[in-house]
């Protein structure tokens, strides 16, 4: 190693708004069998199917419509 690095033209990571972060949702089963169904389909694991349909509704401000009964 050397003793000192020279970081001046060392550029800003590209991928730094891709990073993901792991976290615990507590998901109904029917919610998951939907996605997993949906997985099968289309040959994309369900939790990146879950990722990209949550992404998707931040990405278009989407509002949650929910009506109790």
């Amino acid at each position: 190693m050397r003793k000192e690095y020279d970081f001046s033209d060392a550029k800003p990571n590209p991928y730094l708004k891709r990073l993901r972060k792991q976290i615990s949702l507590r998901i109904d089963v029917n919610t998951i069998d939907f996605f997993k169904k949906q997985a099968q389909e289309t040959g994309i694991a369900y939790q990146n199917l879950i990722n990209l349909y949550l992404s998707d509704c931040a990405a278009h401000a989407k509002k949650i419509n929910i009506a109790w009964k």
